[in-house]
């Protein structure tokens, strides 16, 4: 690609989208893009705002339905040349706003034509775009057509099939398991856990000698969806602020914010789509004990069981030890630290032993700079953590040489 020459069709792109765009300045959009290679076209598509531009263009009652025809260019005629970021970054702008139904035709035109990995980047690349416009809210929320829907998704199970991508989407709750928020008074308020953050990096790279692909995070919380998808963004803001990696929110309702129960439904109708955009993964789920996850893990076992692998869950309510070891039964594993959630996780086979050391230095780290309100209640959380580490010592400690 020429880049001088690229980048003055840039300028041109641009200038013809500054103020108002009339008939003749859209054909000229449209000329341009038509006559651009496909590293052009990419690199066009990638610099311009797309969502200013399919705004720009419009469909007439009289005269030339110019919107219509750059859908067509980009997402059916010129749509294999396209870079899986251009593809996705054209999706997302589809996205905003009322989605009409011949955009969300053309969202359709652009998942049948990828497959197999190809189908699996684009997906994640759609779920990873840091804000409410993720990919369960593209195909269950603005793609209203149930017959396009049902078209991407049966596409998606398809090529799934057979095809197992070998990695797992780890799913998480936010409060009193990522830190302590709810019913967690043994912590200071918004005290992220020690080690819980190294656990999720662990689960997501996988037991493997070979990491798994980065960015497999997901959190399923109660907290309600707005239609602006405000307290959504509030909540990935306020997890990145505590060093969370970019992930994708599942978000509650208002109708299901009180009860155990219904919460749980809800999660379980959020984990019910999430396994039909990802058919091809497996999943771990990390919860607490104090507002419906544990009935929440059981039905995605129930309803899924080769695909959950396991169910972890933070013990903020002290159950009883009959009633986590029947639980474990059912791959459901209580912990009290994320220590002891690695060691049950590495001989569930979801970490690496060396993943288990990783989490245990963080851990060791983590807690020393925790401002505890009491000597008693560090003491109690530091006596948990050392037995623990005791369990992750026996896992991660070399082999000893037999004395000759």
């Amino acid at each position: 690609m020429d880049l001088i020459a690229a980048t003055k069709k840039l300028e041109t792109l641009r200038t013809l989208m500054a103020g108002h765009t009339d008939a003749a300045e859209e054909r000229r959009i449209l000329e341009l893009l038509t006559g651009a290679g496909a590293a052009e076209l990419n690199f066009l598509l990638s610099n311009v705002d797309l969502e200013a531009l399919l705004g720009d263009m419009d469909d007439r009652l009289i005269g030339p339905d110019n919107q219509t025809a750059l859908l067509e260019l980009l997402c059916v005629q010129r749509a294999a040349e396209l870079s899986l970021p251009s593809r996705a970054s054209l999706v997302t702008a589809l996205q905003v706003g009322a989605t009409r139904l011949e955009a969300e035709r053309r969202v359709r035109d652009l998942f049948l034509g990828l497959h197999g990995r190809e189908l699996t980047s684009f997906k994640n690349l759609l779920d990873a775009g840091g804000n409410h416009q993720d990919l369960e809210k593209l195909l269950f929320d603005d793609v209203d057509d149930p017959g396009v829907r049902e078209e991407i998704l049966t596409h998606i199970r398809r090529e799934a099939e057979g095809s197992p991508s070998g990695e797992n989407k780890v799913l998480s709750d936010i409060d009193d398991t990522f830190y302590a928020n709810l019913k967690d008074k043994r912590y200071p308020s918004k005290t992220v856990y020690p080690g819980v953050l190294g656990f999720y990096a662990e689960l997501d790279r996988g037991p493997g000698i070979i990491a798994g692909r980065e960015g497999d995070l997901t959190f399923v919380t109660a907290r309600p969806m707005d239609a602006l998808g405000v307290v959504e963004n509030m909540t990935l803001d306020t997890l990145r602020e505590r060093g969370v990696p970019p992930p994708a929110v599942l978000s509650g309702s208002f109708a299901h914010l009180v009860g155990n129960s219904r919460i749980a439904d809800k999660k379980f109708d959020n984990f019910q789509r999430y396994l039909r955009v990802f058919p091809e993964y497996g999943f771990v789920f990390v919860g607490d004990s104090g507002q419906g996850d544990v009935e929440f893990g059981d039905r995605m076992l129930a309803a899924a069981p080769h695909s959950v692998h396991a169910v972890f869950i933070h013990d903020v309510v002290d159950t009883p030890e009959a009633t986590r070891q029947a639980w474990r039964e059912k791959r459901i594993y209580f912990f009290d630290t994320y220590v002891g959630a690695a060691v049950e996780a590495f001989h569930v086979g979801v970490i690496a032993r060396d993943g288990v050391a990783r989490i245990a230095r963080a851990a060791q780290e983590s807690i020393a700079g925790i401002a505890f309100t009491t000597p008693g209640q560090r003491e109690a959380r530091q006596l948990e953590l050392e037995r623990d580490l005791k369990r992750a010592a026996a896992i991660t400690a070399p082999p000893t040489t037999a004395a000759r």
